[in-house]
């Protein structure tokens, strides 16, 4: 069998390969020697590239070294800055798919620009120059957009909130904050809680809340309420919602909120929202 495909054109496997994904030209790299070659072809990556992948090249903050389109890809498959370093671009590795996140600074968040309410600083655990830290406010509003257009079409995609918890952290419990996506019709909404990781200040601040919390649930539209997650970074991820990226250009509008309980809490600290393929 080895033997038929070794006498199959080069160019040909080249064009077979192209048809298929990746994670398939990776592993059919070690079939033949046939297959070696051509999985190395640029005809091949250039298939896994994205259709602009020219433009996200000349968007980046630093230079990438790659004498051909499977070293670009592979360059591409860890995350890059690009936009002045306020946004994030990243390959799956497996399927081509594109990836974004949004930094904080490309987010619109309620008062960010009163220091009373929000700090802008760096922190070396972020891959962005600045992050917000909520200070105190008893309005907490974070939106976020960005256009099909660049994402990876007819593709199922999650949105996330990226974001820390400090240790003085305060009044985050009393309600679930709201999140929603929106593109077109579609909208997903839901709840989620902004957890302390100190689970003995959270006792301690559910039982002073307790009668609060009872009157404020009650302006909360019911749903199921979600948790944050913790990632391998060491930041936590709070899903937003899904969408579907078609054919069409439309604006994917994404918001985390809590502005019906009006008690004060401060302590979260914001790196951006994080566009990714559901796999």
């Amino acid at each position: 069998m080895e033997g038929l495909i070794d006498m199959l054109p080069g160019d040909c496997v080249s064009k077979i390969l192209s048809f298929t994904s990746p994670a398939d030209a990776f592993r059919s790299s070690m079939v033949s020697s046939m297959f070696h070659s051509a999985a190395k072809s640029d005809v091949v990556w250039e298939m896994f590239l994205p259709t602009d992948y020219k433009d996200v090249v000349s968007r980046l903050i630093t230079h990438l070294t790659f004498t051909t389109k499977k070293e670009l890809f592979v360059c591409l498959c860890n995350p890059v800055l690009v936009d002045g370093g306020r946004k994030i671009f990243k390959l799956e590795k497996s399927s081509g798919k594109i990836s974004y996140m949004l930094s904080a600074r490309e987010l619109s968040i309620t008062w960010s620009n009163d220091p009373m309410q929000w700090s802008w600083k760096s922190i070396p655990q972020s891959r962005f120059s600045e992050v917000a830290e909520l200070r105190t406010t008893c309005w907490l509003e974070i939106h976020g957009n960005i256009s099909t257009q660049i994402l990876s079409p007819n593709t199922r995609y999650g949105a996330y909130l990226i974001m820390k918890i400090s240790n003085r952290a305060y009044g985050l419990d009393s309600i679930p904050s709201e999140v929603l996506v929106k593109v077109g019709n579609e909208i997903c909404h839901d709840m989620i809680y902004l957890r302390h990781e100190d689970r003995k200040k959270q006792q301690m601040e559910c039982m002073f809340y307790r009668n609060r919390t009872e009157v404020l649930s009650k302006r909360v539209i019911e749903g199921t309420e979600g948790i944050s997650n913790e990632r391998k970074d060491g930041w936590m991820e709070i899903e937003l919602g899904e969408f579907f990226s078609g054919e069409a250009n439309e604006e994917v509008k994404m918001s985390l909120m809590e502005v019906k309980g009006y008690q004060l809490k401060g302590g979260i600290i914001i790196e951006g929202i994080e566009v990714r393929p559901i796999l």
